[in-house]
């Protein structure tokens, strides 16, 4: 797999779907979707696709192909896919034309307010809870993209290839956000969950930890011996999984 489809795959799958905790965090994204029922497909011709679903004021992304979106865009390449990403692309619009006002207008300023927070050292709304909104986006975004990267990335399928059986817990203290990582045949499935029975653990004491180490204001190892960073469990695995993680800067930044 090279590059441009590697990354076609990290921006459906990792990047995309922060828009379901942009809309739940951030009170701005909120009020625009609170009258949207649309769904929105995105599909590479013969390759990965994703859609979105905004309905009640929420938003939900899945994988794959969702039969009658209201809209369907499509790209004929990975390369295509990755230009509508930078903001340089326009996709084919197979479904949905009399919604293209609503896209270009509405949708648009649900992603430019995503760019935002996900745009490194860049300027990010100001409010009640924006300053967890960034680190917790940012941290769900690397942990998708290492379960992509290790599928799809041949180092990090190396390294993948070698970790047992097993579930990471990553969580974030008091509140969250939880995540799970349930490791099988060297295989990464990252869910947004609280691991029920974890084979290791990495917890953050708060989300200014996860927003230090992302905007590399400490490195991982002072984090740990500081105690801002408790690892429980099996050792090994966090430090295999860390590798992966140190991966997706190369393709994501």
């Amino acid at each position: 797999m090279n590059r441009q489809e590697l990354l076609a795959r990290l921006n459906l799958y990792a990047v995309l779907q922060n828009l379901e905790e942009l809309v739940r965090l951030d009170q701005t994204a909120a009020a625009l979707v609170k009258p949207w029922d649309v769904s929105l497909q995105f599909g590479i011709f013969g390759g990965p696709a994703a859609y979105l679903e905004f309905a009640g004021g929420a938003c939900k992304h899945g994988r794959g192909r969702r039969p009658s979106p209201t809209v369907s865009l499509a790209f004929v390449s990975a390369a295509h896919l990755n230009k509508m990403f930078d903001g340089k692309g326009i996709p084919i619009p197979l479904r949905g034309l009399m919604r293209l006002g609503w896209l270009s207008k509405e949708f648009s300023k649900l992603t430019d307010c995503l760019t935002r927070y996900l745009r490194p050292n860049g300027a990010v709304p100001v409010g009640e809870g924006c300053g967890r909104i960034r680190p917790t986006l940012m941290l769900q975004t690397a942990l998708f993209a290492a379960g992509e990267l290790a599928a799809h990335e041949p180092t990090c399928r190396q390294i993948a290839a070698r970790l047992p059986t097993s579930v990471l817990a990553v969580e974030v203290l008091p509140d969250g956000p939880r995540m799970q990582v349930a490791v099988v045949d060297g295989q990464l499935r990252v869910e947004k969950r609280q691991a029920d029975h974890p084979t290791a653990q990495m917890i953050f004491r708060d989300i200014g930890v996860v927003s230090d180490l992302l905007e590399k204001r400490v490195d991982s190892f002072r984090a740990v011996a500081e105690g801002r960073i408790m690892v429980r469990g099996m050792l090994p695995i966090i430090d295999d999984f860390g590798l992966i993680l140190d991966r997706v800067e190369h393709y994501l930044s």
